[in-house]
């Protein structure tokens, strides 16, 4: 039988999601090697993605654990639910984004689709970087300001690369998996915007 603690430990739930973070982080370290990588290393780089999507899937289950067996918790029970469901978001489309490149069996990707990794390794450099701050709520507003411009620089890049995509330079089949892979990186800069309204979220509530 679960027991409830009345108090949750001190820093526990800031160090699970500075940890689910941290694997965003190496996640989307590992998608820009993918995709500048030639297709015969593609595999291996894959596998290691989809393990760290795998260990950020456990990050999120200890957090909902902990969740479940902490009667008082330090913050919002359901921001730390948001919080801990937007993280593994992330980490879906990066494993979408890859899996489709693989599977698609693509050779030398579009600048676009390499400069939509790096805006989302600086996603996640911030990301990573804001997370040990959630405890003591500070010098946060810099971090969901530059989110949201990042997310728009990545929508911006995004409908320049759909209409180069369309306007004739690649074939039809290659324009169709071309933009699904944009489509799941798009995403995932959507996806670290809902992370970041969530901490702002948080520090609203508790300043």
């Amino acid at each position: 039988m679960m027991r409830l603690r009345l108090t949750p430990h001190e820093t526990v739930f800031y160090d699970l999601f500075t940890a689910s973070a941290a694997n965003v982080l190496e996640g989307a370290q590992t998608l820009r090697e993918l995709i500048s990588a030639q297709p015969h290393e593609r595999d291996q780089l894959f596998r290691r993605l989809r393990e760290q999507e795998h260990h950020g899937d456990d990050r999120t289950h200890n957090i909902l654990r902990e969740v479940n067996s902490t009667f008082v918790t330090p913050i919002d029970r359901e921001d730390i639910y948001r919080l801990a469901s937007r993280l593994d978001d992330v980490m879906d489309f990066f494993e979408a984004a890859g899996d489709l490149i693989v599977l698609y069996q693509l050779g030398t990707l579009p600048r676009e689709i390499q400069d939509l990794a790096d805006i989302l390794v600086r996603a996640a450099e911030l990301t990573s970087l804001a997370m040990p701050r959630l405890k003591s709520l500070t010098k946060l507003q810099d971090y969901w300001i530059e989110i949201n411009r990042l997310e728009n620089d990545a929508d911006k890049l995004y409908r320049r690369f759909v209409a180069r995509l369309f306007a004739g330079e690649f074939e039809a089949l290659e324009v169709l998996k071309l933009k699904e892979v944009a489509e799941q990186m798009e995403a995932a800069a959507d996806a670290f915007e809902n992370v970041a309204d969530t901490i702002e979220t948080i520090a609203v509530k508790e300043s």
